[in-house]
């Protein structure tokens, strides 16, 4: 029997929901490109609950235990003493969320050696050392298309929210002030703006899709051109490379996989190529751009704002300066843990495992890497060169 070690974020400091702010979540049907939903044998949760933390255990007691299996759910995942550093040595799959990873480092893979199923409930697998995965024969899976619609709405709501001065407003509304110059004294109108898209994948076509009615003109940049019937239905310019993307719009929104060639793309010289006021959005991973540039951007008034849902590491440090810079609107990492998502990455989650458990092979859309190489979709966006994926080796 498999011991399967769950690492999931603490429930809410109120404790677990005994009730919702609705009682269901819509019925969708397949995803935009046609790839069906997640579909395991049977589900043992609501859609709606709150899944994605320790009390919601991603719905899977139930169908473990009935196995036979051995379920370890925690949040406890920092530090050579954490409840996950005591138990991966005799796991045999560990499941992690990108909103607060358990960082699979080579260090970590030596001492898992019965560890055969990383397996990401969400999208998004930088959190393990590909390369050292590939070495020890280790099968890493996310449940992909999952979230990228609900990253993609919190993309473009950040970007409204920096363009039209937001949070400034809202605080004056909630403190009992009536500052209307001040609340408008740096809120534009994102019409008439070019917006450009830094990877235009799922999310960044969703992005790009959801954007085509504010009457703006649309840019982007990916190692793989779109068809030319979705570049005239959409009004795309396409850039070769980033750094032309950089320099030719007014808000960019990233949305590429972190490896190596995308680690620290956005650093101070290509901040420094775009035009003076522009809005960085980062709901990819917060290793593409150098934390450090950022802040300095915002100070000189490089950048008019930066927003985003991604830290590095995760959860991040509370003096990190991210939550005191100037202009900003992060969030903790929450665009693709919506109770909408939960649903259905939980629902993948358990397809992943049924089919692993059963010895049956894993959808190839979820594979990252199988069979001692990248397969499925990590064939598609990770690169594992003989090093590890930036930002991989670190336990934070």
């Amino acid at each position: 029997m498999a011991k399967v070690l769950c690492v999931l974020y603490p429930d809410p400091v109120t404790g677990y929901p005994p009730v919702y702010a609705r009682d269901s979540i819509p019925a969708l049907g397949d995803y935009p490109d046609g790839q069906t939903q997640p579909s395991p044998s049977a589900i043992d949760f609501t859609p709606g609950q709150l899944l994605g933390s320790v009390s919601g255990e991603l719905g899977l007691r139930g169908f473990l235990e009935a196995q036979g299996h051995e379920l370890i759910v925690t949040s406890d995942k920092d530090g050579p003493d954490s409840e996950f550093e005591r138990e991966l040595p005799d796991a045999d799959v560990v499941i992690s969320q990108p909103f607060w990873p358990a960082y699979l480092s080579a260090e970590r893979i030596a001492k898992a050696r019965k560890l055969k199923l990383a397996l990401t409930a969400g999208i998004g697998s930088d959190h393990v050392d590909l390369d050292a995965a590939v070495k020890a024969g280790i099968t890493v899976a996310e449940v992909t298309y999952s979230n990228s619609i609900s990253v993609a709405e919190h993309a473009v709501m950040q970007i409204l929210t920096l363009v039209r001065n937001l949070l400034p407003s809202h605080h004056w509304a909630a403190t009992g002030g009536w500052n209307i110059a001040d609340s408008v004294e740096r809120a534009y109108d994102l019409e008439g703006m070019d917006v450009g898209v830094i990877a235009a994948g799922r999310i960044g076509q969703a992005v790009l899709r959801r954007l085509a009615p504010f009457g703006v003109r649309l840019h982007y940049f990916d190692t793989h051109r779109l068809p030319t019937e979705l570049e005239e239905q959409l009004g795309l310019t396409y850039h070769p490379d980033a750094r032309s993307l950089a320099g030719s719009v007014d808000v960019v929104s990233i949305h590429a996989p972190l490896h190596p060639q995308t680690h620290h793309l956005f650093d101070a010289e290509l901040i420094g190529s775009m035009r003076r006021g522009s809005y960085i959005v980062n709901t990819a991973r917060a290793e593409i751009v150098v934390r450090d540039a950022v802040v300095e951007a915002l100070e000189s008034g490089r950048l008019a704002g930066y927003a985003g849902d991604v830290w590095y590491p995760q959860p991040p440090a509370a003096n990190h300066p991210w939550r005191t810079m100037p202009h900003e609107a992060m969030t903790p990492h929450v665009s693709g843990t919506t109770l909408s998502a939960q649903a259905r990455y939980a629902a993948g989650t358990r397809e992943i495992l049924e089919d692993f458990l059963a010895g049956r092979a894993i959808r190839e859309v979820y594979l990252i890497v199988d069979g001692g190489a990248l397969a499925g979709t990590g064939a598609r966006s990770y690169t594992a060169d003989g090093s590890a994926s930036p930002g991989s080796g670190q336990t934070g």
